[in-house]
């Protein structure tokens, strides 16, 4: 385990010049062939090993809420219908500016290491995508950290509208809101694109429910805990149709209750209905994972069961059961 806060801003420049050529349109992608994530993979690494294919299960286990994200947006915005699983087309970019010790890629596959990445433009990994002949209807670009590379999403949607491919293709990104990068290097016009593009969805991650929780899960520093909310309300206000994941992990159960009722108000501080865009994320053990563990991080995972008991009692308290009924896509933020 990490026992030093990391320096994120240090961590987070040194990591955006290693996995990203501006001018050449480029971003390091992960090959998964030969990984220790690849141990983890449901089916083999397609796209010459660049790619992943995820099914996306609404309920994953009996011992968790049911995770709508992205089934239920992919399929509203493509007119699927509705679906209980959905295949997605996943790449994912070589860096991570922090170290959250749950995570299921191997931490030698943040810290942009070109023995298992390479150099992409979108259209390169378009390529390796329609070359599959049943692509899914997903491209989910993922991490690592993809705001590092913020110019990778609206990239990748001019690439898409170049091949017409915008109403065949739901794109989703995620963000563990550790950064500003989307506004200190994405250009107006990039921005316009992403706010104008119809089937995109983004969802961010919440590493924790309060500042302890937040700094044992990803060894940063634990003020940046109160940046997250910050950077969430930007993207709520730019438009986006945002959703929210958050980590329950957390080695103080005594303090969990009371952390919850904060972390649920300041989610309502951004917008009254954004609890109900939050979805929890189980915490399980990857490959990867059981080189990290300690006594701290078996108490946090089983720690998290009770938590969700406590975030769905407050969900109670706070909406009606109409409300709490309703799709996630209904529960619309702007």
């Amino acid at each position: 385990m990490i026992t030093k806060s990391i320096d994120t801003e240090v961590v987070s420049t040194r990591y955006r010049n290693e996995a990203i050529d501006v001018p050449g349109r480029r971003v390091l992608i992960t090959n998964f062939v030969g990984t220790e994530q690849e141990r983890d993979l449901s089916e083999p690494p397609n796209c010459n090993g660049f790619g992943r294919v995820r099914h996306f299960q609404r309920r994953r286990s009996t011992t968790w809420m049911p995770n709508p994200l992205p089934i239920d947006p992919a399929c509203r915005a493509l007119g699927l219908g509705d679906a209980a699983t959905i295949r997605a087309q996943v790449f994912q970019n070589a860096v991570c500016n922090w170290r959250c010790w749950y995570c299921f890629v191997p931490f030698s596959l943040l810290n942009a290491n070109k023995r298992h990445a390479d150099w992409m433009t979108p259209g390169d990994v378009l390529d390796l995508y329609l070359a599959d002949p049943e692509p899914p209807p997903i491209i989910d670009l993922t991490g690592g950290q993809p705001d590092l590379t913020p110019e990778w999403v609206p990239w990748m949607m001019e690439e898409l509208q170049r091949r017409n491919l915008t109403e065949k293709v739901y794109l989703w990104s995620d963000d563990n809101l550790s950064n500003d990068y989307f506004w200190r290097y994405v250009t107006d016009a990039q921005r316009d694109t992403v706010k104008a593009y119809r089937n995109y969805g983004r969802v961010a991650c919440f590493k924790g429910i309060d500042r302890e929780s937040f700094a044992f899960n990803t060894a940063a520093d634990p003020r940046l805990f109160d940046d997250q909310f910050a950077l969430f309300r930007r993207f709520v206000d730019m438009g986006l149709d945002m959703y929210a994941y958050t980590t329950f992990t957390t080695p103080d159960l005594h303090a969990a209750r009371s952390a919850l009722v904060d972390f649920a108000d300041r989610l309502q501080r951004i917008h009254p209905l954004l609890p109900l865009r939050t979805v929890p994320l189980e915490v399980t053990m990857f490959t990867p994972v059981q080189t990290r563990m300690n006594s701290r991080c078996e108490a946090a995972m089983t720690n998290q069961y009770a938590v969700a008991s406590y975030w769905e009692e407050e969900l109670a308290r706070r909406f009606a059961p109409e409300d709490r009924a309703k799709n996630i896509c209904d529960l619309v933020l702007q």
